[in-house]
């Protein structure tokens, strides 16, 4: 709880722009990712020149780990009933054709685990669809506790399915929330191999940018072999977004 004396006019400007709709705080009340709280002026009515007190308390979000556990490389366990929406950050497979022009692979990812169901297909597309350049939503449901959430990815190349690759096995497919370091083989914040799609969620130290209940995955899907250039770690990026029912 915070309180300052204030004049009476900055103080009626405060109390409008302090005001939340019911909507709002409705959402303050039962998502943990948007802050919320009060604002009290006291006396309500006062002359020109005399000072009155604001009150404020405010909720401050919680931290995602409060909700969820991360089990290494990239499996994500609720600790109770938590809505989950996949956002889409980005498909960066690409290949070249014989004019040395940029061409995007058609990737998919799927999740398992999810209240007990096995693998899943929530994406099937490129970069180039609108949804990715949206950076849409691709699936949302209800997370039960204690039933694991995995991730996994594959490309579509010469008619035919690549290696799948998942975080069940190996550690090509990581799950981090706000502040971690990035995976090792993410390019520098300004590095020019770094993608656009997932510059945003990045800061110039190089760790995770995201909201404090978010969860970011990131896939490698064309290399195993850390010395080659392509191993990036960018192949297919999800958002995770987590909040109560």
């Amino acid at each position: 709880m915070k309180a300052t004396p204030i004049s009476a006019a900055s103080a009626v400007f405060l109390a409008i722009c302090g005001l939340a709709s019911p909507q709002a705080l409705a959402q303050g009340a039962t998502n943990p990712s948007v802050p919320f709280g009060t604002l009290n002026a006291s006396p309500t009515v006062v002359q020109t020149g005399v000072k009155t007190t604001l009150t404020w308390d405010i909720n401050y979000p919680a931290a995602v780990l409060d909700y969820i556990q991360v089990t290494a490389p990239g499996t994500v366990t609720v600790k109770q009933n938590l809505y989950c929406d996949i956002r889409i950050l980005g498909a960066g497979v690409t290949t070249q054709d014989s004019k040395g022009n940029i061409i995007f692979i058609r990737t998919r990812g799927l999740i398992a685990g999810c209240n007990g169901s096995s693998w899943t297909t929530i994406f099937d597309g490129s970069q180039t669809d609108l949804i990715v350049q949206r950076q849409g939503i691709i699936t949302s449901f209800l997370a039960s506790p204690n039933k694991p959430i995995d991730f996994g990815g594959q490309y579509f190349f010469n008619n035919t399915w690549s290696s799948f690759r998942s975080s069940q096995s190996g550690t090509l497919v990581k799950a981090l929330v706000d502040g971690d370091p990035c995976p090792s083989r993410v390019p520098d914040y300004n590095a020019p191999s770094l993608e656009k799609f997932l510059k945003p969620y990045l800061d110039a130290s190089n760790h995770v940018k995201i909201g404090p209940m978010d969860v970011i995955v990131f896939m490698e899907l064309t290399h195993t072999n850390p010395i080659y250039t392509g191993y990036d770690e960018q192949d297919l990026v999800f958002l995770v977004s987590f909040r109560k029912p």
